[in-house]
């Protein structure tokens, strides 16, 4: 869970809760208060009759930007958007800008901008009194807040979305509030209490058909279960996870549930499923043209070849990653993969299949 981040101006609720936290480099120019300042600036009152246009262009412009990778430009013309929306009162408008902008932010790590403008578009949706609007709301200042480190509060938020989902009867939102409600368990470590959360939550994401959301609790449950030490429940989890994303093209929850397997494989011995896995995990990257994910196939390879004790390997699939951090300019992950490289021990690799694990040598 792959859908387009951005979508037409009006987006369904359901998917405004699946936030991307992909950290760019380029400062902001703007912030929540720039926001509150150019809300009270005037607009010629001539120019009026044009303004929704405007305001439409500048709209799907951001979009566009956003894009192209310019967030931060991206964020400019929402805000020129948002000005004009606001001073001919479509709050319709200013509900979907709002939510770009907290996308925007995102994408720019800047969380205390975007949890800003996540609390004035849910401010929007309590003064029309619109319901689902307030649960899908909640969802995301709730994931939000996890992303920041702050379990607790975001738990409390997830609550508060679940009690107005559960008062109107909306199965989706129970469904996703449950779910994320396991994840704020999870983080503060109590992983059977997850589970029976998560299970709660697959039991109303059924009733939807929401395939989508159905693997990305299946994956979540498949965490909670790897974390607690029960294996069979984790394999069986992230199988199922695994083939419904693959029967519904969701890119995102197959490499996650092909991640997990990774993990639970190699954990109880099961080496030679745990390569062919990453196999397919890399080929299926590659066929997307999605370097992020080739490197971290690559990286997967050298750490478990890491801990088969094949250096050789290892050193080789590192060197890999390290080729395409460099050419994602990832700084960051460069620092960290040569760090590996550099205390990596040296070994002669298996003599018999050069894949240790495979053939049981070491």
């Amino acid at each position: 869970m792959k859908k387009p981040l951005l979508k037409a101006k009006w987006m369904a609720p359901k998917q405004m809760y699946l936030l991307l936290f992909a950290f760019l480099l380029s400062p902001m120019t703007a912030n929540a208060a720039d926001i509150t300042e150019q809300l009270h600036r005037p607009l010629d009152r001539s120019v009026l009759h044009n303004s929704t246009n405007e305001a439409d262009r500048l709209l799907r412009q951001g979009e566009q930007q956003h894009l192209q990778g310019n967030s931060d430009k991206a964020v400019e013309s929402w805000l020129q958007a948002l000005e004009i929306y606001h001073s001919i009162g479509d709050l319709k408008a200013q509900d979907a800008v709002y939510d770009l902008l907290s996308r925007g932010y995102i994408h720019l790590g800047r969380f205390k901008e975007a949890e800003d403008a996540l609390r004035r578009r849910l401010a929007i949706a309590r003064d029309v009194k619109d319901f689902q609007d307030q649960i899908f709301g909640l969802n995301n200042i709730g994931t939000l807040l996890l992303q920041k480190g702050e379990p607790a509060a975001a738990f409390q938020t997830f609550t508060e979305a679940l009690e107005i989902a559960r008062s109107v009867k909306n199965i989706e939102g129970q469904g996703l509030s449950l779910s994320n409600l396991g994840l704020a368990t999870a983080r503060t470590g109590h992983y059977n209490q997850a589970i029976k959360l998560y299970e709660d939550a697959l039991s109303f994401r059924r009733q939807t058909g929401d395939r989508i959301a159905e693997a990305n609790t299946l994956n979540n449950l498949g965490d909670a279960y790897q974390a607690s030490g029960n294996y069979q429940d984790t394999i069986s989890a992230y199988g199922v996870a695994l083939r419904m994303a693959q029967a519904s093209y969701d890119r995102v929850n197959e490499l996650r549930a092909i991640d997990g397997l990774v993990v639970a494989h190699s954990s109880v011995g099961r080496y030679e499923r745990a390569f062919d896995l990453l196999q397919e995990r890399l080929t299926l990257a590659q066929g997307l043209h999605n370097l992020r994910e080739e490197l971290k196939s690559f990286e997967s390879y050298a750490d478990l070849y890491k801990q088969l004790g094949n250096y050789p390997s290892a050193r080789n699939f590192y060197e890999k990653a390290i080729k395409l951090a460099r050419t994602l300019e990832d700084n960051k992950q460069e620092a960290l993969l040569l760090d590996r490289l550099t205390h990596l021990p040296k070994k002669r690799e298996c003599g018999e299949c050069g894949r240790c694990g495979r053939c049981g040598r070491y």
